[in-house]
């Protein structure tokens, strides 16, 4: 339990951090993280971080795929987290 508590802690931390690099990456005209990218970083735990990079930010908040998404794929690790704990 506490591997997968700092999994998830790391993960977290990378989502909210790539969410800023891309935001840095569209004010400055350079080559972005591919959306891709950002979904399997959530898909892989890091749902938390990369919501709250994305509303602090304010980046990708426009985006219907990323609205609706990043607290769907959130509300599904929940219930798959308390399932496996009931």
């Amino acid at each position: 339990m506490k591997y997968l508590f700092y999994f998830l802690l790391i993960v977290n931390l990378f989502g909210f951090l790539i969410m800023w690099w891309d935001k840095r990456c569209a004010q400055k005209g350079a080559r972005r993280v591919p959306e891709r990218t950002l979904f399997l970083v959530a898909l892989c735990g890091g749902a938390v971080g990369g919501l709250g990079g994305m509303y602090l930010f304010r980046h990708k908040t426009q985006h219907w795929r990323f609205t609706i998404g990043f607290p769907l794929i959130l509300a599904l690790q929940m219930a798959a987290v308390v399932y496996y704990m009931v």
